[in-house]
């Protein structure tokens, strides 16, 4: 029986991510810490660049093209990833397009996406002839007037059938009164297809809308319009743990094993296990049959010579960077601790959506002789606020946590780092170093962009 099994807690682990123990292995950390003084994140543009060609090779069987969703992180490294190779970004703000078009991405291979755009938005997007992902009938009249004297190049987004009560899109009629529009205006908009944004993970839902989409892309060629791309957006799921050790933690989990006997419900929790992740999750939705046909969602694009857009944050930064924290006290409670960093809960984002980050964070001991056992502890910020803890349940560490060790939270590139953070209590916000070269005895490192 493992040490954390035996002290009673639940663990679980993040899956194997060779790039970040290079980086902890490396020693690297240590000096990073003492040189900031304060907490900061590390970003793994070598794993990024390997998700975008896995990606790619899910799309080989079908027309497609990668958008970067900026919002997932704001580091410059991803744009400039995305502009060295080829791949596209996912805006929804005026400082967002900037970003992307200063760090090398052209604006043809920008979608600007979001609801209620503001007209400098649109403005610059129709500029930069950026692909617009139009929400509702008054911005489409809004961007008529915006492209007086340019064509602007647009996308019409639907309102899932699923979630009437979605705030984002148009549905049927209003679609409808959309294309009529479109065809009215002549060359001041070019339509090259529609979109769609919706919730959750599950991947056969995708596929029925998306054949939807191309059946829309048929109707809106019968008015004479382009309409030849659909954007699937984001929700390709991520897995963090193995399917045991999810099991188990699900199973097991209950007020006892966290601080102040806090609850959570199996569904609070983003899914950290999927069995089908990332580019598995893309070829699967594309081989899987859409409600009411006879062939697959490939087959049906080829046929209907539609190209297919998608838009992954998380699926492109999975283990493509962590966030390291210094523990600055450790306080003794009834059979268990709570460590207190040097940090706050904003730098974990999903902490503040009712929820929890649960992959067990690294501990890396200054001492190497710390003593070895279950040592069950939660981690709690340097901020005065009583619920501002970065984990709430009490990780079985091997060795005991002491003052001035590291605690290294695995794979919070996709929104956990920056989401939500703040200069609260007039904290700096933590750093953002890029390290590369993980093949050398030392990775080498630098200031990501964003923050010069």
């Amino acid at each position: 029986m493992s040490t954390a099994r035996a002290a009673g807690y639940p663990s679980l682990p993040a899956l194997p991510d060779p790039g970040t123990d290079a980086v902890l292995a490396s020693g690297l950390l240590q000096e990073l810490a003492y040189a900031f003084g304060g907490p900061f994140h590390f970003l793994l543009p070598g794993a990024f660049d390997a998700n975008l060609r896995d990606l790619r090779a899910a799309l080989a069987e079908v027309d497609g093209f990668v958008y970067f969703a900026k919002k997932a992180n704001k580091a410059a490294v991803w744009v400039e990833r995305c502009a060295a190779g080829g791949a596209g970004i996912d805006v929804s703000s005026v400082g967002e397009l900037r970003e992307a078009l200063g760090h090398g991405v052209r604006g043809e291979d920008v979608v600007v996406t979001g609801p209620a755009k503001h007209p400098d938005l649109l403005r610059l997007a129709v500029r930069h002839d950026a692909l617009i992902a139009v929400d509702s009938p008054g911005e489409l009249d809004a961007l008529v007037t915006t492209a007086e004297h340019r064509r602007a190049r647009l996308l019409l987004r639907h309102t899932p059938p699923s979630q009437p009560g979605s705030r984002l899109g148009m549905d049927e009629a209003e679609l409808r009164t959309a294309l009529r529009r479109c065809s009215e205006v002549g060359e001041r908009v070019s339509v090259e297809g529609f979109s769609f944004h919706l919730s959750g993970y599950a991947l056969q839902p995708r596929t029925d809308l998306a054949a939807v989409l191309a059946g829309w892309c048929l109707e809106a060629r019968a008015l004479g319009l382009t309409a030849d791309r659909i954007s699937i957006g984001g929700g390709l799921p991520v897995s963090y743990t193995d399917a045991a050790h999810w099991r188990a933690f699900l199973a097991e989990q209950h007020s006892g094993h966290y601080h102040a006997g806090r609850s959570f419900a199996p569904g609070d929790f983003y899914p950290y296990h999927s069995p089908l992740a990332g580019a598995r999750a893309l070829r699967a939705l594309l081989a899987a049959r859409p409600a009411g046909h006879t062939v697959s969602l490939a087959d049906l694009l080829k046929r209907s010579g539609v190209r297919l857009l998608v838009e992954p944050g998380r699926a492109l930064l999975d283990r493509a960077g962590a966030t390291v924290f210094r523990v600055q006290e450790v306080k003794e409670r009834a059979g268990y601790r709570i460590l207190t960093v040097d940090g706050t809960s904003l730098s974990l984002s999903e902490q503040w959506f009712n929820s929890e980050y649960l992959p067990d964070p690294r501990l890396l001991p200054q001492d190497a002789s710390a003593p070895v056992g279950g040592y069950p502890a939660a981690v709690a910020a340097a901020t005065c606020l009583e619920s501002d803890l970065l984990t709430w349940r009490k990780i079985p560490f091997p060795v005991l946590p002491r003052a001035g060790d590291l605690l290294v939270y695995p794979n919070t590139a996709g929104y956990q780092m920056d989401s939500n953070e703040s200069a609260f209590h007039d904290l700096p916000l933590p750093p953002k170093v890029v390290i590369d070269h993980l093949g050398r005895p030392r990775p080498r490192w630098r200031l990501d962009r964003h923050f010069l």
